[in-house]
């Protein structure tokens, strides 16, 4: 059955997240904004534990409270924003495979909110999405999430409430889910990648208290042109604003990079080689050595890259680009005791990309091209214009008019994703589950399995993937770009046996998109 899903086409100012460190402890209240982080020392290698700032919630119980705010994004640019915990991003939570964990959300905004545990494996009523698994978390009210961190890697949670805008706003946070036997890293720094407006409506706008209610950001609709993000950030700062991340020589650092905008983003790391080990938190099987190549991240993609700290100095990691505000995505990587100066930034020069379909080593996987399939499901994504707006469809159609997959537990599912959009990137999310990528252009792929639950589709690419349903319940697989999704570019992942309890309350606003 279909859920009963409205959506908006709208276009807003921006979202990012700052992580890094370690510690314990409410977080309630605290403006963190300003604050130089170092990374996450792994006990486990060293007793020589580093000093940890209040940046990163852990434990098993965690408090969330969305409010509104101001942030200083670039030098002279204080924008109003949407927060967890009075920082854009909101807090780290950091925690330990295996653990149980409660997280008490409490809305202090004039709108209602969720949030949508992006790529973690939740069980269907803890997933966020208003109308679907729950009714939107009213202003002044509170929502308790409790689930088991079953699988490591890196993830992040956002707001699923009209979420077009409140992820623009800077509603969301990085998740990280440590394996049980540790990191195995000296430092651990989290980026956390996002595009803002500096100009418009939106920048002069009291987004605190009773201003913001009732906002509609479709006012400033215009018709899904990107370049109004003007400002890009790294953990929600640009240019001289972005912390620096300290390094000794001989650690071994890893760097999570989460994309929580709606742009691509050409990601180089200066000086030094570098593994690429994992994707969407998931690892890639004998990842090799790279040098002066990007690491291409797309909306809602994470990527950990891992080096050796074998390079002493001061060194840039930063976006690619020819637009201007790839300027302000840039940050320093800085060995103890290095005079400044020591690496100049080149962000126009054109490095190749990592090709992951044929990046790391072939093993074993649970899926083959091959193999017989409970059910096959093709997924054409295109653009067009319908009554005079622009809409984005599957197969010709829009949400909620989309056919769902419609499948049984147990299930064996093969996708054919085919990207017939001219122009538009297509970062294709699915909810609750990983998927296998199997073949990229007709082509098998050559490399390390990669498992995945946000997938990129270029125009003109093609994409097969698979997946088990072994996750009961009524999922989303939509883009994330979220003009997109909001535009129509969303279907849904049905178990025909799932029995829900969930009431969705015409009165609560719900919008999933």
């Amino acid at each position: 059955m279909k859920s009963d899903w409205k959506f908006k086409s709208m276009v807003i100012a921006g979202g990012l997240s700052f992580i890094l460190a370690g510690c314990t402890g409410s977080m309630n209240g605290m403006d963190h904004s300003r604050m130089n982080m170092e990374g996450i020392k792994d006990s486990r290698k060293s007793t020589d534990a580093q000093t940890v700032k209040p940046t990163v919630l852990t434990g098993r119980e965690f408090s969330l409270t969305a409010s509104s705010s101001n942030q200083e994004i670039a030098p002279g640019k204080t924008l109003p924003v949407w927060t967890f915990n009075n920082s854009v991003p909101g807090p780290q939570i950091r925690v330990k495979q295996g653990e149980m964990i409660k997280v008490n959300l409490k809305n202090q905004l004039p709108e209602p909110v969720t949030i949508h545990w992006h790529g973690v494996p939740v069980p269907n009523e803890m997933d966020g999405i208003p109308g679907v698994t729950q009714n939107a978390v009213q202003p002044g009210q509170s929502f308790t999430y409790e689930f088991k961190a079953d699988v490591p890697g890196t993830y992040w949670y956002h707001s699923h409430q009209d979420s077009v805008n409140q992820l623009d706003r800077g509603l969301y946070g990085s998740f990280i889910v440590e394996p049980k036997e540790g990191t195995g890293v000296d430092r651990d720094y989290t980026l956390v990648l996002d595009e803002w407006m500096s100009s418009g409506d939106m920048s002069s706008m009291d987004m605190s208290g009773d201003n913001m209610s009732g906002m509609d950001h479709s006012a400033m609709n215009t018709g899904h042109d990107m370049s109004m993000y003007d400002l890009y950030t790294i953990n929600g700062k640009s240019g001289s604003l972005v912390d620096q991340f300290p390094v000794k020589k001989g650690d071994n650092v890893r760097i999570r990079l989460i994309n929580a905008g709606y742009l691509s983003h050409q990601i180089h790391l200066h000086g030094h080689e570098f593994k690429v080990t994992s994707t969407d938190g998931q690892p890639i099987n004998n990842p090799g050595i790279l040098k002066d190549n990007v690491v291409s991240i797309a909306p809602g993609e994470r990527y950990d890259i891992e080096f050796v700290a074998n390079n002493p100095g001061q060194w840039l990691i930063e976006d690619h680009g020819n637009n201007a505000a790839v300027k302000g995505m840039k940050a320093l990587i800085v060995y103890e005791g290095a005079p400044s100066g020591s690496d100049k930034s080149n962000e126009t020069e054109n490095l190749t990309k990592v090709d992951m379909s044929r990046y790391g080593q072939k093993s074993e996987s649970n899926f083959t091209l091959s193999q017989k399939y409970t059910l096959e499901y093709t997924m054409n994504l295109n653009t067009e214009m319908k009554n005079g707006e622009m809409v984005y469809t599957i197969n010709g159609k829009t949400f909620p008019e989309t056919d769902p997959i419609n499948v049984t537990n147990g299930d064996t599912i093969k996708v054919h994703l085919v990207n017939n959009s001219k122009s538009d990137d297509h970062p294709m999310h699915l909810h609750g589950h990983f998927f296998q990528v199997l073949s990229k252009n007709g082509e098998p792929l050559e490399g390390s399995p990669i498992i995945k639950d946000t997938l990129n589709l270029k125009p003109g690419e093609e994409y097969v993937v698979a997946f088990e349903a072994n996750n009961e319940g009524n999922w989303m697989f939509h883009c994330h770009d979220l003009h997109h999704a909001s535009a129509g570019m969303v279907t849904e992942l049905l178990y025909q046996k799932y029995k829900t309890t969930f009431v969705a309350d015409p009165n609560a606003g719900n919008m999933p998109e």
